[in-house]
C-alpha cells in the first residue's frame, strides 16, 4: 500500500512538472515571457518540494544520498535566473524515479505474479456434498475438490486415479506432469487435466506455496549491501560534484557554469542501476526455480568462493532403494524382502522404511510382528509367522547366525548392505543405494568454471560411505561423521577462503547455513527450519538448479557495476564540458536524462541473463524427471 501511494505521487509530481514545462514554453513561443517563468517556476516547486521531503527522510535514517545535488541543481538555477533549466530538470528528475519504479515493477513481475497467484479459497468433500471453504479452514485429511484451472491450495497426494498438474509456476518446468494415485502435488501447481481429488497432507499456512510466498514477502523488503555501498560512494560523487562546480563558478566568474555542472550530475547512475540490476536478477533466477530472500544474499552469491554441501538429501537423493537382493541360503528373494519389510514395520529408521515402501511397492501383504527388539544404529530383531528374524548391518547379523556373509568387497558407489537371517541362518543381503542427484557431476563442474574454488562435502555419515558416494566428483575436502555444530565450526573454518555457500536439505542441517555467508535450502517442502534458516530455496530439489542461480547471481552484480561505472564516467565528462562552458544548463539536463535511461535499460539486461544449464533435459525427460519429484522427492 505504502509503495502504491508513492508510486503515485511519483506519478503527480511527473505530470505537474511536464505540465509546468509544456505549458511554459507555449507561453514562451506566443511571446509571453513573464508568464512562461511563472509557469516553469510553477512546475518546478512541486517537484523541488517532494526531493526536500525525501532527502530530509533520508538524513533522518543516516543516508546521504544524490538527491542532494538534484535539489541544488533545481535550487541554483532557480535562482540564478535560469527557469527553463530549472524547469527541465524537474521534468527529468521526476521522470527519471517514475522510471526507475516502473523499471522495478516489471523486474519484480514474476514475484507478484507468484503472489497473485495466492488461492483464496477451496472445494472441499463433506457428507456427500460439496462446500466452498476458506483456505485456513483446510485441516490434514481433508478431501479436496480440484476442478481444470484450479490452483491446487495446500500440499497433498492425489485420491484420483490420475491428475494432470502443471507446476511451472514453482519449478521453471514447462510441461505439466502427470500424477498417479498416492502421488505429492505441491500448492501452487495448477490443474492442467481433469478434475481430481487431493487428500490434504497439512494446513495451508504449512504448505510449499504459503512458504514461498512468505520468502518473496522477505525478499521483496530487502535492501543490498551493493546499495548501501551505492549510498556510501554518493557522497563522494557528490564531494566531486560540488568542487568541479565551485571551481568552474570561481576561475570564470560566471555562475551559470555551476548550474550546469550541478544540471549534468542530476540524477547519478548510483541510485538507478544497483537496485534496477539486482532486483531483476532476482526476479530472473525465480524463473529457473531459485528463490533468494533479497538482494542482499544475491550480491554475496555473486562472490562465493567456497561451496560445502550436506550428502544425504542434498549430493544424494536421500532415499535409499533395494538395487539387488543377494540369497545365500536358498530362500527366494520376493520372501527374504517379504520377511524384512514385515519386521522392519516395527522400525522409524530411513533404510526400514525404504524396505517397507519397496515391498509394498511390489504388492506384497506384510504380516504383523511381534517381540521386536530395536538395537540403536546396528540392527531389528522379532519373530514374523513365528520365524525368528534379524535385520541389520552385516556385522551385526553375522555375529548372531551360522553361514558365511558372501563376497561383498566390491559394491556400487554409495551403495549399503542389509543383511538378513531367518531361524538362525543368514537368508540373503539387500544391497541398497542412495544415488547421487542427477547432473550433480555436471553442476559442480560447471561452478568451477564460474570461480569457486573450493568445494567440500560435510555429512554424518561414515566416511567409507562417502567416499564411494563422491568417487570421481572431484571434492576438494570430505568431512564425514560431522554433528551440527561440528558442520558451523566447518564453515567457520573456511571463510578464510572467502564467503562460503553451505547447501543442506533438512532440520539437522539449519543451523550450518545458518552461519554460512550464504545459505541455501533444496526445497521449501518439509523442511521449515531449513528454508528458514536459509538465504536461498531451491523450489524442486535438483542440486542442478544451483549453478544457474549463481551464474545469475554474478551476471546482475557484474551487470550492476557496468551501468554504475559507464554512467558515473560518463557524467562526469559531461560535468568537465559543462565546467568548459561547452554546455549550456538545459543541454546539461537532456545529457544526463539521456545517461541515466541508456543505464536504467542496461540494467534491465538482468532479466535475459541465459545461464548455462549442462546436462539440461530434454522436454522428453523433464516430464519424468519432474513426475518423481512429484511423487515423493522430500528435503
Amino acid at each position: 500500500m505504502e509503495a502504491t501511494r508513492a508510486d503515485r505521487l511519483k506519478t503527480v509530481v511527473l505530470f505537474l512538472a511536464t505540465t509546468g514545462l509544456v505549458a511554459g514554453l507555449a507561453a514562451h513561443v506566443a511571446g509571453e515571457t513573464g508568464l512562461a517563468r511563472g509557469l516553469w517556476i510553477a512546475g518546478v516547486v512541486p517537484a523541488l518540494a517532494a526531493l526536500l521531503l525525501e532527502i530530509l527522510r533520508s538524513l533522518r535514517s543516516g543516508e546521504v544520498g544524490l538527491d542532494i545535488v538534484a535539489a541544488l541543481s533545481m535550487s541554483a538555477a532557480l535562482v540564478f535566473g535560469e527557469t527553463l533549466a530549472a524547469a527541465v530538470v524537474a521534468v527529468m528528475y521526476s521522470g527519471g524515479t517514475f522510471l526507475e519504479a516502473f523499471a522495478e515493477g516489471r523486474a519484480r513481475r514474476e514475484m507478484h505474479d507468484l503472489l497473485s497467484r495466492v488461492p483464496r479459497t477451496a472445494t472441499r468433500h463433506r457428507n456427500g456434498g460439496l462446500e466452498e471453504v476458506a483456505l485456513d479452514d483446510i485441516a490434514q485429511g481433508d478431501r479436496l475438490l480440484i476442478r481444470q484451472g484450479d490452483v491446487v491450495p495446500v500440499d497433498g497426494t492425489v485420491a484420483s486415479q490420475t491428475a494432470f498438474v502443471d507446476a511451472s509456476a514453482l519449478t521453471g518446468e514447462s510441461l505439466p506432469v502427470r500424477l498417479t494415485r498416492g502421488a505429492e502435488a505441491m500448492s501452487g501447481s495448477t490443474n492442467a487435466g481433469e478434475a481430481f481429488d487431493l487428500t490434504a497432507m497439512r494446513a495451508a499456512k504449512d504448505s510449499t506455496y504459503a512458504g514461498i510466498v512468505r520468502l518473496v514477502e522477505a525478499a521483496q523488503a530487502s535492501k543490498a549491501p551493493m546499495s548501501r555501498l551505492a549510498d556510501r560512494w554518493s557522497l563522494g560523487f557528490l564531494v566531486v560534484t560540488v568542487s568541479i562546480a565551485v571551481a568552474a563558478w570561481w576561475f570564470t566568474g560566471d555562475p551559470i557554469r555551476a548550474v550546469a555542472v550541478l544540471v549534468v550530475a542530476t540524477p547519478c547512475p548510483l541510485i538507478l542501476a544497483v537496485p534496477v540490476a539486482l532486483v531483476a536478477g532476482l526476479s530472473r533466477a525465480a524463473q529457473f526455480g531459485v528463490l533468494i530472500k533479497g538482494a542482499g544474499p544475491l550480491e554475496t552469491m555473486a562472490r562465493i568462493r567456497t561451496l560445502i554441501l550436506d550428502k544425504t538429501g542434498t549430493l544424494t537423493d536421500g532415499r535409499p532403494q533395494i538395487v539387488s537382493i543377494d540369497s545365500h541360503g536358498g530362500m527366494a528373494e520376493g520372501d527374504i524382502l517379504r520377511l524384512a519389510a514385515a519386521l522392519d514395520q516395527a522400525s522409524k529408521h530411513p533404510v526400514a522404511q525404504a524396505i517397507v515402501a519397496a515391498a509394498q511397492a511390489r504388492g506384497f501383504t506384510l504380516p504383523v510382528p511381534s517381540e521386536v527388539a530395536e538395537i540403536p544404529g546396528e540392527g531389528v530383531v522379532g519373530h514374523v509367522e513365528g520365524r525368528t528374524v534379524l535385520v541389520g548391518g552385516d556385522g551385526f547379523v553375522a555375529s548372531r547366525v551360522v553361514g558365511r556373509p558372501g563376497d561383498h568387497s566390491v559394491i556400487a558407489a554409495g551403495s549399503v548392505l542389509v543383511a538378513v537371517a531367518v531361524d538362525g541362518q543368514l537368508a540373503g543381503h539387500l544391497v541398497m543405494s542412495d544415488p547421487l542427484r542427477e547432473g550433480a557431476g555436471a553442476m559442480l563442474g560447471g561452478l568451477r568454471r564460474e570461480g569457486v574454488a573450493r568445494i567440500l562435502l560435510a555429512t554424518g555419515d561414515r566416511a567409507e560411505v562417502a567416499e564411494r558416494v563422491t568417487e570421481g566428483l572431484g571434492l576438494d575436502g570430505l568431512r564425514a561423521g560431522l554433528t551440527p555444530d561440528q558442520k558451523v565450526l566447518l564453515v567457520l573454518t573456511e571463510r578464510k577462503h572467502g564467503p562460503v555457500m553451505m547447501v543442506g536439505d533438512g532440520v539437522n542441517d539449519a543451523p550450518a547455513p545458518a552461519a554460512a555467508d550464504v545459505g541455501v535450502a533444496m526445497g521449501a517442502r518439509g523442511a521449515a527450519a531449513s528454508a528458514e534458516a536459509a538465504d536461498v530455496v531451491l523450489l524442486v530439489d535438483r542440486i542442478d538448479r544451483l549453478g544457474p542461480g549463481i551464474e545469475i547471481a554474478r551476471g546482475a552484480r557484474r551487470i550492476a557495476v557496468e551501468s554504475v561505472v559507464a554512467g558515473i564516467g560518463l557524467s562526469v565528462m559531461g560535468m568537465i564540458a559543462a565546467a568548459y562552458g561547452y554546455l549550456t544548463p538545459v543541454q546539461g539536463a537532456l545529457l544526463q536524462e539521456v545517461i541515466d535511461v541508456a543505464v536504467i535499460l542496461n540494467a534491465l539486461r538482468a532479466l535475459r541473463i541465459a545461464p548455462h544449464q549442462p546436462g539440461r533435459p530434454q522436454p522428453e525427460a523433464v516430464s519424468s524427471g519432474q513426475a518423481d519429484i512429484a511423487q515423493g522427492a522430500t528435503p
